[in-house]
């Protein structure tokens, strides 16, 4: 399978790549480096620095190679600066992803398997599925929906899986690439940060409506995330569909959860305090996988939140 990966020298989209590349797929990353690092680009890719809006650029990319799928990863992440600047992630993650699928379909390259977040969904008090209401947060969640709600006014013409990430953690099994270590916009990186720095720890609030009063996440580990995509990938390359799936384990941990499990892997335990919750925060967020499960026969190889935060924790302690 020849492959085409925008925002490949990012977190998971290295990982993807690195994980299609192992298995005899042939990989071209284009990534403008805003974000992502080539340090995270494996040596047997193919990389174009272009910015995914750059038309002619991507253009010239699509005449010298025939892709089979595309994965659409380039996208701006972090959810407090999107409440911060709503109008950066608007033009970078809906207008440039939109002018980057319709130049792929004018060259009719019409197989994508599309990045989405479970953030789309906003506050559940249950697990989530597919069919439940969407009321995103915030304007990170609102511009990956808006992309999904354009690539959905295209299924006729096109062939799409819409992955909704849950909380992804961990690393490449051999460290090859990882998350921005620079960037602490996620709890597990926080606490990387606290435990090998000896900074203190803030959990956001202590008085949601959980059994120990903070927020629960469902946590996956990248690596079953990136089997996920070559899962979808095979299914599109086989039939003409459009479908949305839900990618988690189905199981949360909650904030306090997570810093004992973590504290139990350091010989100096993390000292925190309890800071104000903030408005943004999605109080319970769990997966339900069954739609995933059913179509790809999906089974996780690394569903132990012992091993994602060991994982993470290499991961940071080898390129701090």
């Amino acid at each position: 399978m020849n492959t085409l990966i925008t925002g490949g020298a990012g977190y998971i989209g290295s990982t993807v790549s690195n994980y299609l590349i192992d298995r005899g797929h042939q990989v071209t990353i284009i990534d403008n480096l805003s974000t992502g690092s080539i340090k995270n680009v494996p040596k047997k890719a193919a990389f174009f620095k272009i910015d995914i809006s750059d038309t002619k650029k991507i253009e010239k990319v699509f005449y010298e190679k025939k892709f089979d799928v595309v994965f659409h990863f380039a996208a701006f992440i972090n959810n407090e600066e999107s409440i911060k600047n709503p109008q950066k992630y608007y033009q970078n993650n809906f207008v440039k992803g939109k002018i980057f699928f319709e130049n792929c379909m004018k060259n009719k390259i019409n197989k994508f398997v599309y990045s989405s977040t479970a953030a789309v969904y906003g506050n559940k008090d249950k697990k989530v599925n597919e069919k439940d209401q969407l009321k995103p947060m915030s304007a990170y969640p609102k511009s990956k929906l808006k992309l999904e709600n354009f690539l959905k006014k295209k299924r006729k013409h096109i062939s799409c899986i819409i992955l909704r990430y849950f909380n992804v953690a961990g690393a490449d099994q051999k460290l090859r690439c990882g998350f921005n270590v620079n960037k602490g916009y996620n709890l597990i990186l926080n606490l990387c940060l606290a435990g090998v720095k000896n900074k203190k720890f803030t959990i956001n609030g202590n008085n949601y409506k959980t059994k120990d009063g903070t927020p629960i996440r469902d946590y996956i580990h990248v690596e079953d995330l990136a089997k996920i995509h070559l899962l979808t990938a095979n299914l599109i390359q086989k039939k003409k569909m459009f479908k949305v799936f839900n990618c988690g384990y189905g199981h949360g941990f909650s904030v306090n959860q997570i810093l004992k499990k973590f504290n139990s892997l350091l010989k100096n335990k993390i000292d925190y305090k309890i800071g104000k919750r903030r408005n943004s925060d999605i109080v319970i967020s769990i997966a339900n996988p069954n739609k995933l499960i059913r179509y790809t026969k999906w089974r996780p190889k690394f569903n132990n939140l012992n091993y994602i935060l060991k994982s993470s924790l290499s991961w940071y302690r080898k390129n701090i």
